[in-house]
């Protein structure tokens, strides 16, 4: 796949130096990702693409240009691209979420839309096409390929087959299918998935992975099956088998799990890094705003040990090669003109950002408008839950008073995702289960999509409240109505909280609402900018720090994988509990 100039021809002349380009950015220092060197260079740009390079004699031909642009001596790099991003899991919308990231130096995302999908289905994923149109940046489409993640083991709000794929594969920006994460179903060659992946096969797209701790003979199995991407290592060896294998490894830095440093141990004394890209994943507002975006990952990358050079290849051009785009990610002649004008390559910090070949942000500030628009899918209430009662989160146990044993999702490790099956003796009393202690927490989650009222409850261990309840419609990827709480009446104040107003995250405490974070946009999305938002989401913060989550640098992601039936070993669902390796259903009772 090539990224075509508008007209070939009058490239060819400005190439020749027969016409004007359009853009010179002179006296910089190129970092050239494809040869790995720094040297002085100009560099010229005609209606978007580079033309020419110079760096035999600098500064020569400078007539050839309508408008120059005197780097002074600054680095000139591509610019950024996200190898696998949710922008929904920013919280904001695709043109919200441009306006901040731009200024950070991203100037290409590979999106998967498989938050919105799960909830407003084939719609969801076509408003985010559509709101991610004619912006300055590129934000690339794969198609979500798991719909629900797991399915007969939850309920989301739609369910996306071959059929599904196809239809939405013909839209203008679509490049792939979205990290198949029913990794067992690619390995054992199951139909509905092998049916998708046929289809993006004939259509020549790429499949990006999701193989959290596969190795072996598994591995290869799900490599000879057609994805070959994970953002989902977190071992340095786990990093280093797939690199070995032929797999691109998306070391991620996340707002949740924050993997670059590992990976980057694990990988130190391999010779080639072509395999090796980077990406976000999940990243909120607020570290957007404070941190920074692709540019922070490279930064992490590179003080993980990785020389800078390596650390930007891997966030330009190794990832356009991994997407297969052939002109993307690089300087030079032919390539897009996305770049970066930057004073220290070890920070990272723009002073310029191009978007082919055109000024868009200067020292962290947008330098062009994005025109704000309004989408039918904004103003739709996707909260579809039965009326509640404190019955429905109060757990019926087998006998009337007395003891029982139950299954627990556990927790081993507060900074995991990751989880547990073990046991614990719980109370009894007048028919329903008492719980002792601060580690132990009650567990719903309630459908919230038409069509269902199934509730799944549960007992988790770890999870780090100590005391009231905790609600998300955020919770991957079916993102249902979550809570963790201690009292069916603290649970029912907040699931009623988000109800009322069409989803987000809600804090209770003794029968007090701390705070509701509003996000009205498929229970998923804020209607503010990244500034409102991020101020909102530090006060939800503060809301989860009240009630015990205090050991967390972001305790506001901490419930959103709870119910993420692909995440080993154990989650819960709206159908129950979930073995995540043997996809079937626990009992709650042992």
């Amino acid at each position: 796949m090539k990224i075509q100039p508008k007209n070939k021809k009058e490239l060819l002349r400005a190439a020749l130096g027969e016409i004007d380009s359009d853009l010179a950015i002179t006296n910089v220092r190129l970092v050239n990702v494809i040869t790995g060197e720094i040297y002085p260079a100009d560099v010229f740009v005609y209606d978007g693409m580079i033309a020419h390079v110079e760096y035999k004699d600098p500064g020569s031909e400078l007539d050839k240009a309508k408008e120059v642009v005197d780097g002074g001596g600054r680095y000139l790099i591509p610019g950024f691209i996200d190898a696998h991003e949710h922008i929904e899991s920013s919280m904001m919308t695709p043109r919200n979420f441009a306006k901040g990231v731009i200024p950070h130096g991203t100037t290409t995302v590979v999106t998967d839309p498989h938050e919105i999908a799960n909830v407003c289905g084939m719609e969801g994923v076509r408003y985010m096409h559509e709101a991610g149109d004619g912006l300055p940046m590129r934000q690339l489409i794969d198609i979500p390929s798991c719909v629900p993640a797991v399915p007969g083991l939850e309920n989301a709000g739609a369910e996306f087959f071959a059929k599904e794929v196809e239809e939405l594969s013909s839209m203008e920006r679509v490049i792939g299918l979205a990290e198949v994460m029913d990794f067992l179903a690619v390995i054992h060659g199951e139909d509905r998935m092998m049916d998708i992946i046929d289809v993006m096969d004939k259509k020549g797209l790429y499949l990006q992975g999701h193989a959290p701790s596969v190795s072996g003979r598994m591995l290869s199995a799900y490599l000879c099956g057609g994805p070959n991407t994970c953002h989902e290592s977190r071992e340095r060896n786990e990093a280093l088998e797939k690199l070995r294998s032929g797999m691109y490894v998306d070391a991620r830095e996340s707002s949740i799990t924050k993997n670059v440093e590992e990976i980057c141990e694990g990988v130190k004394g391999v010779r080639f890094f072509d395999h090796f890209c980077l990406c976000t994943d999940d990243r909120e507002a607020d570290d957007i705003l404070h941190a920074g975006h692709m540019n922070d990952v490279v930064r992490t990358a590179i003080r993980s040990g990785m020389d800078p050079v390596t650390a930007i290849k891997s966030a330009t051009l190794n990832t356009a090669k991994e997407i297969h785009i052939e002109n993307l990610g690089a300087i030079a002649p032919g390539y897009v003109a996305d770049m970066l004008l930057v004073s220290d390559l070890e920070e990272l910090k723009p002073d310029l950002v191009f978007f082919g070949g055109r000024l868009v942000a200067e020292k962290g500030h947008m330098t062009v408008p994005i025109e704000a628009r309004e989408y039918p899918l904004e103003k739709v209430n996707t909260m579809y839950v039965k009326d509640l009662k404190t019955e429905d989160f109060r757990i019926k146990a087998p006998v009337e008073n007395g003891t029982v044993t139950v299954h627990v999702m556990e927790y081993p490790d507060l900074l995991l995702s990751s989880t547990e099956l073990t046991t614990a003796r719980v109370p009894v009393k007048d028919g329903y289960v008492c719980l002792e202690g601060e580690d132990l927490k009650f567990v719903a989650v309630v459908n919230r999509h038409k069509g269902h009222d199934t509730i799944g409850l549960g007992i988790v261990k770890g999870f780090g409240t100590t005391c009231g309840a905790l609600a998300s419609t955020v919770s991957h990827d079916s993102h249902n109505l979550t809570v963790v709480y201690d009292s069916a009446e603290n649970a029912l104040m907040a699931a009623n909280a988000l109800i009322q107003c069409g989803g987000g995250m809600s804090a209770v405490k003794d029968g007090r609402l701390l705070h509701v974070l509003e996000l009205p946009l498929a229970g998923l999305i804020s209607l503010k900018n990244a500034t409102e938002l991020a101020k909102d989401s530090q006060v939800m913060k503060d809301a989860n720090r009240e009630l015990g989550l205090t050991g967390l640098e972001n305790p506001l992601l901490r419930i959103v994988t709870l119910a993420l039936p692909v995440i080993p070993k154990v989650k819960m669902s709206d159908l129950g509990m979930v073995d995540v390796l043997r996809k079937e259903l626990i009992p709650l009772f042992v």
